[in-house]
């Protein structure tokens, strides 16, 4: 009796999840909150020059994911992970030698958006995607878990570090951990494509359909996806998002800690938004392989409109903490939404490319929310104002997504669905 053995793209996957899970956005993202007010104090800042760090992170982060992403078309994915990892290790160690001056933390987190997009889903997300088609959803959202649980483990493991050795030793432990751990994973496991290790997307196996795979078309290329409406238009949707939802994640412990929550409180905040990014990353990867793409991003988009209303309203209990997880679900299922609509609309031929820099905006725009977040409140004493314009930022990236059409590269052409099911006959 013969044994089905498990496909090696979950293994892929479970390797670019690590990857992720101790990538730049876990360490230098999600945690920045938790470093946000020992930067404040020491550097004798007010919020929106604190903010100004992480907002220099996603400029040059928006830079170089454009260049990341064609490097990863032009070279493969694989070796961009593997330089990228070594020089987060290496700037993350540099945090010792930081003085008190704020233009060094600024210099800090310019330098990690250097390297960061080549630790993010860039490039995982070029090698997921081509290991999975029917079900590049799943892989995607299981790939995304990494994310997730970054967001759920890194910020408290950082609370515990700083206050224990404070906050410069707190990013040499973490450069140590990323030269060790998430290097030796990639060299061994990662393959870029199945072709590799003989196989298929998916696993599949029948002769006619590997002809007829073999025949589908791989794509746009680069120009051609930079002059397309649905191009634009999916990406002004990624940044109002983003925008919206980084602001939130960026500021929540501040946002509880203003309402008279302690610091234990605030910490688990961020904790419930990583669980939501968690639960979101899985949710959404499984319903895209089975509804619309942009209805599934039109209904999280509703959602995390909702959480922002509830974090606008709410003081620091039940209500804002529902606000939290609403917001943790949008930011938890948007990046698989943007890597799955780039490859359905433009396919697999400048993925890199195209994914870059819609992820670019993405992050770019991630870092322009939490500063104008920071100048909101520096100007009103609130954080109410800014959470009701991001709330209709929001609402407006839901309507765009329901200006989609059809998909152009799906799950598989109409010869090879007629192929597939006269093999399964």
């Amino acid at each position: 009796m013969s044994t089905r053995r498990v496909f090696y793209g979950w293994v892929v996957v479970a390797t670019a999840a690590l990857g992720l899970f101790l990538g730049a956005f876990p360490i230098a993202v999600f945690a920045f909150g938790v470093f946000f007010g020992q930067f404040a104090r020491e550097f004798h800042a007010s919020r929106g020059a604190i903010s100004l760090a992480f907002t220099t992170l996603a400029i040059v982060s928006a830079l170089s994911g454009v260049i990341i992403g064609r490097l990863c078309d032009r070279f493969g994915a694989r070796k961009v992970i593997l330089c990228g990892l070594a020089l987060l290790g290496m700037v993350l160690l540099s945090a010792e030698i930081l003085g008190t001056q704020l233009w060094q933390l600024y210099v800090f987190y310019a330098a990690i958006g250097v390297v960061a997009p080549a630790t993010t889903s860039i490039p995982y997300s070029l090698v997921v995607s081509h290991w999975f088609n029917r079900r590049r959803g799943l892989g995607l959202g299981l790939m995304m878990v990494g994310l997730g649980a970054g967001a759920i483990v890194i910020p408290p493991v950082a609370q515990r570090l700083t206050d224990s050795f404070g906050w410069r030793a707190t990013f040499a432990i973490f450069g140590l951990v990323v030269l060790l751990l998430p290097i030796a994973s990639v060299l061994a496991f990662l393959k870029e494509t199945p072709a590799e290790v003989g196989l298929l997307p998916d696993g599949e196996s029948q002769t006619a359909i590997t002809q007829c795979l073999l025949r589908a078309p791989d794509g746009m290329t680069w120009r051609e996806t930079w002059h397309s409406r649905m191009f634009w238009l999916m990406v002004t949707a990624f940044v109002l998002v983003a925008a919206s939802v980084h602001a939130c994640i960026i500021h929540m412990p501040e946002l509880f800690a203003d309402r008279g929550a302690s610091a234990r409180t605030a910490a688990m905040a961020s904790s419930v938004l990583g669980v939501a990014v968690l639960l979101g990353r899985i949710g959404c990867g499984y319903f895209l392989d089975r509804v619309f793409g942009p209805s599934v991003a039109l209904f999280i988009f509703l959602q995390a409109a909702a959480g922002i209303a509830f974090l606008s309203i709410g003081r620091a209990g039940p209500v804002a903490l529902i606000g939290a997880f609403l917001v943790g679900l949008g930011f938890g299922a948007e990046v698989d939404i943007i890597a799955y609509l780039m490859s359905r609309y433009f396919g697999l031929r400048s993925f890199g490319a195209a994914f870059g820099f819609a992820f670019g905006a993405f992050v770019l725009a991630g870092g322009l929310g939490p500063l104008l977040m920071g100048i909101g409140f520096d100007r009103t004493g609130s954080y109410r104002m800014p959470l009701t314009g991001f709330f209709l930022l929001t609402l407006v990236a839901a309507a765009m997504m329901g200006r989609l059409g059809p998909y152009l590269y799906g799950t598989a052409n109409p010869e090879c669905e007629r192929v597939r099911q006269g093999a399964e006959a």
